[in-house]
């Protein structure tokens, strides 16, 4: 199958090679480009631990301190590997989504024990945040990176749908879901989605498609990475239309 890859870049690499491994061919067109937010080195003496909700965040995180002895708790295998991949010597990943995520730390963590700094990007959002504060945990937000939107749907995406040679499309976000559907609209290729599977990591990113009617649209059995590449694999997904 051909499948569209919205991710930022580093991450859209990832999905490819995954996606290669199951017999698929990625058309990467990266919807956001991430930009680091430079500061001054994080002050992170009194921290007890750290979470990432992104592989973004640690990335970030990492050009603007030293520490690796902190433990991070992390949302999903891929943010975990990046961790790790950086250095950090205790990573506990949660698999899920920021929910599961506050659970996790709810679960390991004191609030007496210092404060949990969130490495975040500019627009996640509070969930997370407010559901460890209501707990009694002092939050340490840092936003230490951004998602900038492009303004018009990129090349590889237009001529794929131009072309009527895309199978699939992966939906990691609501963010991404409904800017992917605005770009589409733009671009006057409402229409070509129709023989193309959505495959969505949660209901409320099915639902961001507004305005788009699609072959079929699936939801990930949970909220992960894995889970939504495994609905490729599925029998009604493998009997579309190539």
């Amino acid at each position: 199958m051909r499948v569209l890859v919205t991710r930022p870049a580093e991450d859209s690499l990832r999905t490819a090679q995954e996606l290669a491994k199951c017999g698929h061919q990625a058309v990467v067109a990266s919807l956001f480009e991430t930009r680091i937010i430079d500061g001054p080195e994080l002050q992170l003496e009194d921290v007890q631990a750290i979470l990432a909700t992104s592989g973004n965040g640690i990335r970030a995180l990492a050009r603007q301190s030293g520490r690796r002895d902190i433990p991070v708790l992390s949302v999903g295998t891929r943010t975990a590997a990046v961790a790790r991949a950086a250095g950090f010597s205790v990573v506990i990943d949660a698999r899920e989504d920021a929910e599961t995520l506050a659970t996790v730390a709810i679960a390991h963590l004191r609030p007496e024990a210092g404060p949990v700094l969130h490495a975040a990007g500019g627009n996640s959002t509070l969930e997370l945040v407010n559901a460890l504060a209501q707990r009694g945990f002092a939050i340490r937000r840092c936003v230490l990176y951004e998602l900038v939107e492009v303004e018009e749907l990129p090349p590889a995406a237009v001529s794929a749908l131009r072309g009527d040679a895309l199978d699939a499309v992966l939906i990691f976000s609501p963010r991404s879901s409904r800017l992917l559907a605005e770009r589409i609209r733009e671009a006057g290729l409402a229409n070509s989605c129709k023989r193309v599977l959505a495959c969505c990591i949660s209901t409320r990113a099915a639902n961001a498609l507004e305005g788009l009617t699609f072959r079929k649209v699936h939801i990930a059995s949970h909220p992960n990475h894995d889970s939504l590449l495994d609905l490729l694999q599925e029998p009604a997904c493998l009997a579309g239309p190539r």
